[in-house]
């Protein structure tokens, strides 16, 4: 029985990165639709359902992405009010790779050092990605902080977070490097989340300060989020602050993407958001 992998794109075209790394993941084969909505799913999702006998439905999964966090949240909703009783299969989010991405980043983080009870702050928190690992660092019961340009931005992303996940991050109006170095200065962790190519931080912003324990970068177009750092850093120790860059925990996310693509066809009843993906990547971090 071939393994089948319905990739529901909510982008014109379904991400090649994405279906690269779903074969990886051992499917065998990848179809991709674009520009999908809840309005025009339910056909698709139909034929995933009522297809396969029910000891084989666990040959077919689906993998909701996009570039559009909240387009693929609401597809991620609707394809799943489409299950019933035993009519169903297994199905992952991963928009942007945003729940893969946060989930390693995290995980790398957790693996250098305890983030429970320590002051944190994600900055440039308002994508995807810093939306995420904000709401898993908070769930691992660290008092975590939100930064951006914006403050209404940065309101309304904690917000979200709240509604979402049911943990409370703290929004910071941070408009520059230095309003930014300000609001980590009795930081613990820092995440930086920003957008490619941007520098949230200077090597001065953090390097004399004595509080950081452990950072982490997803930014792997120079210039970095973290200046004085590097995209390969592994757990580097940069004067007693562990550093983990975006292609140091990169390797983690490409593994952790595989691997939840191998999962989905271990059985036909799995949902895969930020929440078990994290689960697995702390087990393989």
């Amino acid at each position: 029985m071939k393994k089948l992998l319905f990739q529901l794109d909510t982008d014109m075209h379904p991400a090649v990165f994405d279906s690269v790394v779903a074969y990886d993941g051992g499917a065998d084969h990848v179809i991709g639709h674009g520009n999908v909505t809840p309005d025009n799913v339910a056909p698709l999702v139909e034929g995933t359902i009522f297809t396969r006998a029910p000891k084989e439905k666990r040959f077919t999964a689906i993998f909701v992405g996009g570039s559009d966090m909240a387009a693929g949240q609401e597809l991620f909703k609707a394809v799943q009010k489409m299950f019933f009783a035993d009519f169903r299969v297994s199905v992952m989010l991963d928009s942007n790779g945003s729940n893969t991405t946060a989930a390693a980043g995290v995980a790398k983080l957790m693996s250098s050092g305890a983030v429970k009870g320590k002051k944190t702050v994600v900055l440039a928190g308002t994508g995807p990605v810093g939306m995420r690992a904000a709401a898993l660092l908070a769930r691992e019961g660290a008092d975590v902080s939100l930064t951006s340009r914006d403050q209404q931005r940065a309101d309304q992303a904690c917000k979200a977070i709240a509604e979402r996940f049911e943990v409370n991050v703290t929004p910071i109006e941070a408009k520059d490097n230095a309003a930014r170095a300000k609001a980590i200065a009795d930081a613990q962790v820092v995440f930086a989340t920003g957008a490619a190519g941007v520098e949230l931080l200077g090597e001065d912003d953090w390097a004399n300060n004595k509080t950081i324990e452990l950072m982490a970068d997803a930014n792997a177009t120079p210039p970095l989020g973290i200046g004085g750092t590097g995209m390969m850093d592994k757990g580097k120790d940069y004067d007693g602050r562990i550093m983990w860059g975006a292609i140091g925990f990169g390797t983690l996310k490409l593994a952790l993407h595989r691997a939840c693509i191998d999962k989905l066809f271990e059985a036909h009843d799995q949902v895969f958001d930020a929440e078990n993906i994290f689960d697995l990547a702390k087990t393989m971090a």
